[in-house]
């Protein structure tokens, strides 16, 4: 059969072809989506680099270098900052700062300085919640410090001890857990909560020798060592030891806390009930015996 025109050609090759089917039937063309645009004239940068993560708004974090190694991973460690989180702080208090706290009288020279007393000021305080074990007494205002008091720190030197035992003073070291400085630090909130009043431990094993050490004068060191080590110090120092004994203030310099005791007269477990004004006293042998050990 001769094809004539060109209808015969497609009539030809349409007897040749697959029928119609969704199978071959090509997608339909779709809209591309919008680009979203960035202030006035549109764009997709976002005001950054053409290339790269800046374009992507994926900006690399803090500290980090373009490099193979970052630089913290290049600096060596250093085992100075191991468990550095974990240390006891112990903010410091000068002895020029306390002259200043007696003069201006926000202490009181006729009662027992401590924790308690230094946090009274409003001026200095500790937080427990930042790790901090009590004040260090330092020996800025050394040459100006006059006063004859009887105070108890948490950290001292061995030139403040001299410069407190010089004016016919007494100074004690003494060890304060947390939960007991959340007490010490605002009594009259402890108090208003109706919580009795907790027991002290005793220190950690890292720092059991410095408290019992007479020479720090340690809260748990023997009296009759520490008034060896008094002689001892003057002698070094080169000034004359006050006689504690003939002091007219000999009961306040002599005045001491037990090492379960947080406050001065007031005895771990009691309960300061200040709407009623009065002292609840426990009387279960179970917490006596708590409370005693």
């Amino acid at each position: 059969m001769s094809m004539k025109s060109g209808s015969d050609w497609a009539l030809a090759l349409l007897r040749t072809l697959p029928r119609v089917n969704l199978g071959n039937l090509p997608r339909e063309p779709y809209p591309k989506a919008p680009k979203r645009g960035h202030g006035q004239h549109g764009g997709k940068l976002h005001r950054g680099p053409q290339k790269g993560s800046f374009q992507r708004m994926s900006y690399p974090r803090l500290g980090w270098e373009p490099d193979n190694m970052p630089w913290y991973v290049r600096v060596p460690m250093e085992n100075y900052y191991k468990n550095h989180h974990l240390k006891r702080q112990y903010p410091p208090l000068s002895l020029g700062n306390l002259q200043l706290l007696i003069d201006t009288n926000r202490l009181n020279v006729d009662e027992p300085i401590d924790v308690t007393a230094i946090c009274n000021t409003k001026l200095f305080t500790v937080k427990p919640s930042e790790r901090h074990y009590g004040f260090h007494l330092t020996a800025d205002g050394i040459d100006t410090f006059k006063a004859k008091v009887n105070i108890e720190v948490q950290w001292v030197s061995e030139p403040v001890i001299a410069a407190v035992e010089k004016n016919g003073g007494t100074i004690t070291v003494g060890y304060y857990d947390l939960h007991s400085l959340w007490a010490a630090r605002n009594p009259m909130e402890w108090f208003r909560g109706g919580k009795p009043i907790p027991k002290r431990w005793i220190p950690p094993e890292d720092a059991i020798e410095f408290y019992t050490d007479p020479k720090n004068r340690g809260y748990l060191a023997d009296p009759e060592k520490i008034a060896a080590e008094r002689l001892v110090l003057s002698q070094k120092y080169g000034y004359e030891l006050a006689k504690i004994e003939d002091d007219p203030k000999r009961d306040l310099l002599l005045k001491r806390k037990d090492p379960r005791q947080i406050f001065y007269d007031l005895e771990p477990g009691w309960v300061v009930n200040l709407r009623d004004k009065c002292i609840l006293k426990p009387k279960d042998e179970a917490l006596l015996q708590y409370y005693n050990n």
